[in-house]
């Protein structure tokens, strides 16, 4: 078993803290920001590879925006109904993807309608460079010590210090791997050759719908929640319902036509 041990705080400069979850979004705008500016020089769309840039702005206020406003409402109102300036203070965890995907598609509506550009045209485009940042994203919940597993005696099994002397799964490393690594080259592969619209934004919907409620299974819900329905849905089961459903749509009905 393993001890997580890992301070959240990467550099103190007096009061001043710089923690490693506020840098994994960094790493996961710089990622995306490479990968973009790469595609779009290799497009066919009539962009240029600065409007990339105009795009990862508005899709990163839609993830920020998004993935704090969706975890406020879908997982622990209460809390920052009571606690309103909580909701201000994201270094301490608490983004919900499923909010975040919401603001990012609001953004990128808007983005692409500002240029022109079809809206699945831009949602395809963008659907390779997300899982790097989910990557990123699932690290820095690891480090902050968040989001554990359910008690295991897997070799690999960590104790987290919130969470009590248990060995737990690192549900968030699981994620990391599926949602961020697998689902990165599952998009890529696809992607090289060119599909119909609507196609492989349909696959990035329904490998992360997949991905994600899997290894729920093996992830501690929220304790403000618990479980659901059934004694094991979650509600990140739930919200990755429509996802599965509406990724499994668009994937599908490009492939019949």
């Amino acid at each position: 078993m393993i001890f997580h041990s890992i301070d959240p705080v990467a550099l103190s400069l007096g009061r001043l803290q710089v923690r490693w979850y506020g840098l994994m979004y960094l790493f996961a705008f710089a990622v995306g920001w490479f990968l973009g500016r790469r595609r779009a020089s290799r497009s066919a769309l009539l962009w240029h590879p600065s409007a990339v840039d105009d795009m990862l702005t508005c899709a990163m206020l839609g993830v920020i925006l998004g993935g704090r406003l969706g975890y406020v409402l879908f997982y622990d109102l209460a809390v920052y109904i009571r606690e309103p300036m909580e909701i201000l203070r994201i270094w301490n965890g608490g983004m919900s993807f499923h909010g975040g995907l919401l603001g990012v598609i609001a953004a990128l509506a808007l983005f692409g309608r500002s240029r022109g550009v079809p809206f699945f045209a831009v949602t395809d485009f963008v659907a390779l460079l997300v899982p790097p940042g989910l990557f990123f994203g699932r690290i820095g919940n690891f480090i902050n010590g968040e989001l554990w597993g359910k008690v295991s005696n897997v070799p690999w099994a960590v104790i987290f210090p919130g969470a009590g002397s248990l060995p737990r799964h690192p549900s968030q490393l699981y994620e990391a791997l599926l949602e961020g690594l697998a689902l990165f080259a599952l998009v890529w592969l696809y992607s090289a050759k060119p599909r119909k619209p609507g196609a492989v934004s349909g696959l990035f919907a329904l490998g992360y719908g997949v991905a994600r409620f899997c290894v729920e299974f093996v992830r501690m819900p929220d304790a403000q929640l618990g479980y659901l329905a059934f004694g094991w849905l979650t509600m990140g089961q739930v919200l990755c319902l429509p996802l599965i459903f509406v990724g499994l749509y668009l994937f599908c009905r490009n492939v019949r036509e």
